[in-house]
């Protein structure tokens, strides 16, 4: 039998007598939640619609994404949810663009007298996350991680010159910090802040070969898509930085020439966690770049379930998806859209579904349910970042966000990842109600990915709202981590994550069980999610008014 504090009711029993209420709030809505999702069906629907040739990889500011915004909002309208946008559901937001203009850039390594072309696109990619300087020419540093932890005293700058150089750095970080510790300093905001104190102007970022969830020839593959900054004052996180490069491990050793190190020996180091040493380049590195610029809008999509209490009903938990992917590339086999099924139509799918669920069995729940499909995800999170910004509802009645981005229902739901499963109370409310499913839940088993900074959660969370996210688990060693990995090494931000995949279906209805029953058990619970006393983010909670 399930636990009353975990399921939605009726309020049209509320004329049965006692015992018959009791007996219906128990057993009803768990019947008419899990008939409505039993077979991923309704899913799948929202899914295929999303994915489809028509909407072109919904790239931000695309007439794709503009076409599947719509059909969210209309969706939200058909399920009776009130709006909560600025133009009804609809939340607009403005972009700037940013893309190389290759044909015009050039990079090379510098040797005393000798200058050695770089490849771009072989050896290394400009990045056009920050917004390049023209012309920049600056010695190289290896800062080991490129990392400044204060909380653990780790500092892999103490005592290096790098004033005016360019960082060159390995992804990752040393085994004695914690998850949240290393991913939080990983972000691209923290580590610029890291780099421009110690006087760097630039960074080369070498990935470890062995947690890269894109092999290098995709990555470049996609290197020419515009990137986008908010067009918000003030939001642009890289101000002052002049450059960063991506450099393929593979031609890592041509920095490292001259340095009596080898990117094996940093590399074996870098995989048993312990930290890396810090030695000057005898190199600098030259570079010529050219930009094109321009401006879009994007939407944001956002709707209301409202609560039945008279004072929670002004509070909202948050569910959220972002429904921007990478639009149209390069053709492989003759396919160029990037149709993102995955990534990230099936989280928004299970948002439709949770909504549509709450049609059908029209629930009381005390706190409103605020259900949000973001832009510009793929971008650097800069829909949620704008809209934990600049909310839609007041800023401190959101008490939780529940994030669903690119779950995977590639086998049958056994297990659940939980990215940020032990930094607040949410990480107890999933527990249980996992549990009351027969499904086990777990910690990131693969922290190094920094899954837990890398989608919209992670705007929320730094506003000081308890956050978390959500995929189908695997346990190590097992079939299904094959599974995962393969996924990932073939189809993510491929054109191969399209409609023609393997899907089941029924996890994705286990799923979107899942996420509705904790979205009913958080909206309602007497007390708003709380951060943990030893959690890392803590420490932003005051940014929301909490604790």
């Amino acid at each position: 039998m399930f636990k009353i504090k975990t399921l939605l009711w009726n309020p049209q029993l509320a004329a049965c007598s006692s015992t018959a209420r009791w007996i219906l709030v128990v057993t009803l809505p768990v019947v008419l939640i899990a008939a409505s999702a039993s077979d991923g069906t309704r899913w799948w629907s929202y899914v295929e619609f999303l994915a489809s040739d028509k909407l072109e990889g919904r790239n931000t500011g695309s007439e794709g994404h503009r076409k599947a915004a719509e059909y969210v909002a209309a969706e939200f309208e058909r399920d009776g949810l009130k709006p909560a946008g600025i133009e009804g559901y609809i939340q607009p937001v403005k972009f700037k663009t940013l893309q190389l203009d290759e044909s015009h850039c050039t990079l090379a390594l510098v040797r005393g007298n000798a200058e050695t072309h770089v490849t771009l696109g072989e050896q290394a990619m400009i990045g056009a996350r920050v917004d390049p300087a023209p012309s920049v020419e600056a010695m190289l540093v290896f800062v080991g991680y490129g990392l400044r932890v204060p909380e653990t005293g780790y500092d892999d700058f103490t005592g290096v010159d790098t004033k005016g150089k360019i960082a060159v750095y390995i992804a990752g970080a040393p085994s004695n910090l914690s998850g949240a510790l290393a991913a939080h300093y990983q972000s691209a905001a923290e580590r610029w802040k890291t780099l421009k104190a110690a006087g760097i102007i630039g960074a080369i970022s070498i990935a470890n070969p062995k947690h890269m969830d894109i092999p290098w020839s995709r990555q470049a593959s996609n290197r020419g898509q515009a990137t986008m900054t908010l067009a918000a004052p003030g939001s642009n996180e890289s101000e002052g930085e002049q450059i960063t490069i991506a450099w393929n491990p593979a031609h890592a050793n041509d920095l490292f020439a001259g340095t009596g190190h080898s990117f094996d020996e940093l590399l074996a180091l870098a995989e048993a966690g312990k930290p890396l040493p810090h030695f000057d380049i005898p190199a600098s590195i030259k570079a010529k770049t050219a930009v094109i610029r321009g401006e879009v809008v994007s939407q944001n999509i956002a709707a209301v379930y409202p609560g039945s209490d008279p004072a929670l009903k002004n509070e909202y938990v948050v569910m959220s998806a972002h429904i921007d992917h990478l639009g149209v590339g390069k053709p492989v086999n003759g396919d160029a859209i990037f149709n993102g099924a995955m990534d990230n139509a099936a989280g928004v799918a299970t948002v439709l579904d949770t909504a549509a669920t709450l049609k059908e069995t029209r629930p009381a729940v005390k706190r409103s349910i605020l259900f949000l499909i973001v832009t510009g995800e793929e971008k650097g999170l800069l829909g949620s970042k704008y809209f934990a910004g600049n909310p839609t509802v007041p800023a401190h009645s959101i008490v939780a966000d529940i994030n669903t981005d690119m779950f995977l229902p590639l086998y049958p739901l056994k297990r659940l990842t939980v990215y940020g499963l032990d930094e607040s109370t949410l990480g107890d409310d999933v527990r249980s109600v996992a549990k009351d499913m027969g499904i086990a839940v777990q910690l990131d088993p693969d922290p190094a990915r920094n899954s837990f900074i890398r989608s919209d959660q992670y705007s929320f969370i730094l506003r000081g709202i308890p956050a978390l996210a959500m995929k189908d688990g695997y346990a190590k060693g097992s079939p299904e981590e094959i599974v995962f990995k393969t996924w990932l090494t073939e189809r993510y931000h491929s054109v191969t994550d399209d409609l023609k995949q393997p899907v089941d279906k029924t996890a994705a209805a286990a799923f979107d069980l899942l996420a509705a029953r904790l979205l009913a058990r958080v909206a309602n619970e007497s007390s708003r999610p709380a951060w943990k006393p030893d959690s890392f983010f803590r420490r932003y909670a005051s940014n929301n008014g909490g604790k």
